[in-house]
């Protein structure tokens, strides 16, 4: 052990923090119940180790750098754990440790009760959590792959259930343990496959190993099941909005930020690095359910009026994205057109970054407010802004970035993803040269709705007057919640700036995936992804152009206007009993969605009645996909269930023939 930990220091010191997170998480146990302790003490120490676990990563992008391995002395005897740090694992280390620094500031600043669960207890599922993701993207063989991913499943159900004393609560963490292990499923049955009856399950072994094409295409498909289920890919993506809204905030940002990017790690690891590559078609059909899933996603996030759904469908619109984009990849390797699939991966892994670090902002900042008003309706909240202003002004950050404007970080991976469609035309093929550049246009339009989305998230929280007068008491967010909002809105605001180091960043990993990297711009501050004579953007340029812009006209403002401004009332159309419930509410902001997309949605409304004081109009909106499929599939398996019950007769000579039986049709079938 000790040769080999000499042999792989980078290793080595990744397991070390992978450890330390484990051992954090355990002195939560020590004092389980000293808030403070676990807070101003655990918290920051978790938040100090997700640093280090970034600059793990960050090590892989230097240019002497090897990919090291190491077989640890765990496991079964002739099946020990391997580990493996390369440019792809690197790189989805630096994004759990980048983003797990904000989240774990901000948690030591929120949990400050337990939020229904033992805070030492919390402490420990929180840390085993962020362990198990890191272990999942080290992992170089099936068996510890499975391990990880179901500590990593297990750990999350018990912080989605946090709150486990309300029914609601336990029925979410239920559908999602129940998604989690159908994913895994599939994973584990695409581990099976690819080990072609060698029965060694290092991921070297299955690089080497030769399958026929339809056991390739099996394995993929698997994996594209087991992987989809977990990231939120239509229609497995019935979890996201039912756990989210059940978990606490910073669970949340775990969840949406961080461990839907595991999903896309292993279809990453699987389908470009251990698969080889695969016809055509593997890549239209991920592009079409990638492409399908955004626009779902981004339809019911327009119509939402809970803020925590609103935000899960909107992680379901940029899952869909990555996964528009991984099937580009998929298309371009077929065609040896490496550049062009190395730019929609960069493309891919920007955007898995950026999604990591704006919406992580934004379940952090709709934490802050649930923790200040008690309210996680939109229809009750409005006007916050004047008693939030940090948490409005970081909020602020995440909305534009995550709407993909310029100069945030979100338009970077948009913009690339949205030019490397606009090359498709070039692939040689006829049918996909007529159908895959339509991807651009439904890249813009799940863009523009996003923009639409976040226009009613923001305005609606945050803007207006209070709609319900609790608000006047709300608080802003404490220090520690403002240093994590401040840290991840700080990082989005430096890739925005900055985005030739992100572009040079990955270009380590789709040199190892698909052979080549991104065209260079011509100086660090512009990116020309496609040809300096095309097109090109600098985001720094556009940051001190909209300062000047802004210092120019507030200089000219206070040069000229000052003073001789008169400030009055709005002008109120003739009505002058302005009141909240005049404002443009959810329901209606989403209205003309819900008439656009009307068969999508399943609605159900409630019209106020002639006899009401207070008369309010209610819309209630449900997933068809749910009530198509889950809810059906559910009440068969129920009938099944109980109609198998009647084997459970609490007999213990029934039992004792059971076994004897199962053992004749072994010996039986062995024989």
């Amino acid at each position: 052990m000790n040769e080999l930990a000499a042999a792989s220091p980078t290793v080595t010191a990744a397991l070390g923090l992978v450890l330390a997170w484990l051992l954090v998480g355990g002195l939560g146990l020590v004092r389980p119940n000293k808030t403070g302790w676990i807070a101003h003490v655990l918290f920051p120490l978790g938040a100090v180790i997700a640093l280090g676990v970034a600059a793990i990563g960050t090590t892989t992008w230097l240019p002497a750098f090897v990919t090291q391995q190491m077989v640890l002395p765990l496991g079964l005897p002739d099946l020990p754990f391997h580990v493996r740090l390369d440019a792809l694992s690197g790189f989805f280390l630096v994004l759990l440790g980048v983003a797990g620094t904000g989240i774990s500031i901000f948690s030591a600043g929120y949990f400050r009760a337990g939020e229904g669960t033992a805070p030492g207890l919390l402490c420990l599922q929180y840390h085993v959590f962020l362990a198990s993701m890191a272990m999942v993207t080290l992992a170089d063989d099936a068996y510890l792959f499975m391990v990880a991913w179901e500590t990593m499943a297990l750990s999350s159900y018990f912080l989605v259930t946090t709150q486990h004393r309300l029914p609601e609560i336990r029925r979410a963490g239920f559908l999602y343990l129940l998604m989690a292990h159908v994913g895994a499923l599939g994973i584990l049955l695409c581990f099976g496959v690819l080990h072609g009856g060698s029965w060694s399950m290092t991921f070297d072994a299955m690089r080497a190993g030769t399958l026929t094409p339809f056991w390739m295409s099996m394995a993929f498909l698997l994996a594209l099941f087991g992987f989809g289920a977990k990231a939120g890919l239509v229609p497995l993506h019935v979890w996201l909005p039912e756990a989210h809204p059940a978990a606490p905030s910073p669970v949340s940002a775990m969840m949406s930020g961080l461990m839907l990017k595991t999903a896309i790690y292993g279809l990453l690891r699987v389908g470009l690095d251990v698969l080889p590559i695969g016809p055509w078609w593997w890549g239209t059909l991920t592009l079409a359910l990638g492409l399908g899933t955004a626009l779902y996603g981004v339809v019911f996030a327009a119509v939402q009026t809970d803020m925590k759904r609103l935000l899960a469908y909107s992680s379901i619109e940029n899952i869909g994205l990555i996964m528009a984009g991984i099937g580009l990849v998929l298309i371009c390797r077929c065609f040896d057109m490496h550049v062009l699939a190395a730019l929609a991966l960069a493309a891919v892994l920007i955007h898995s970054f950026n999604h990591a670090l704006f919406k992580s902002l934004l379940f952090l900042a709709t934490g802050s407010v649930m923790h200040a008003t008690g309210e996680r309706s939109l229809g009750k909240l409005g006007g916050l802004i004047r008693r939030m202003p940090w948490v409005a002004a970081f909020a602020l950050v995440g909305a534009l970035a995550i709407a993909g404007l310029p100069p945030l970080n979100g338009f970077i991976s948009e913009w690339l993803l949205l030019q490397a469609f606009l090359q498709t035309p070039h692939i040689p093929h006829a049918f996909l040269n007529m159908i895959v550049p339509l991807g651009a246009a439904v890249v813009s339009l799940a863009a523009a709705l996003a923009g639409y989305v976040m226009v009613k998230f923001y305005g609606v929280i945050f803007l207006g007057q209070h709609r319900e007068n609790t608000l006047v008491t709300a608080h802003d967010a404490s220090g520690l919640e403002r240093i994590g909002l401040a840290w991840l809105a700080l990082v989005c605001i430096l890739i925005g700036a900055f985005p030739q180091i992100a572009l040079d960043a990955v270009g380590h990993v789709t040199q190892l995936l698909v052979g080549a990297a991104a065209q260079r711009g011509p100086s660090w501050w512009w990116i020309t992804p496609v040809a300096t004579h095309q097109v090109s953007y600098s985001g720094l340029w556009f940051w001190m152009g909209l300062l000047v812009v802004t210092g120019v006209t507030f200089i000219f403002v206070r040069r000229f206007y000052r003073g001789r401004v008169r400030r009055t009332a709005a002008w109120d159309c003739g009505y002058p009993w302005q009141t909240p419930r005049m404002q443009d509410s959810a329901e209606g902001f989403g209205q003309p969605i819900r008439h656009l997309f009307g068969p999508i949605f399943k609605i159900e409304r409630e019209l106020p009645r002639p006899s009401d004081a207070a008369p309010r109009y209610r819309i209630q909106i449900d997933d068809r996909v749910w009530l198509a499929c889950y809810q059906p599939l559910g009440r068969v398996l129920q009938r099944v269930t109980e109609n198998l019950a009647v084997l459970q007769g609490g007999r213990l000579a029934v039992y004792l023939l059971y076994s004897f039986l199962t053992l004749i049709v072994l010996l039986v079938c062995v024989l």
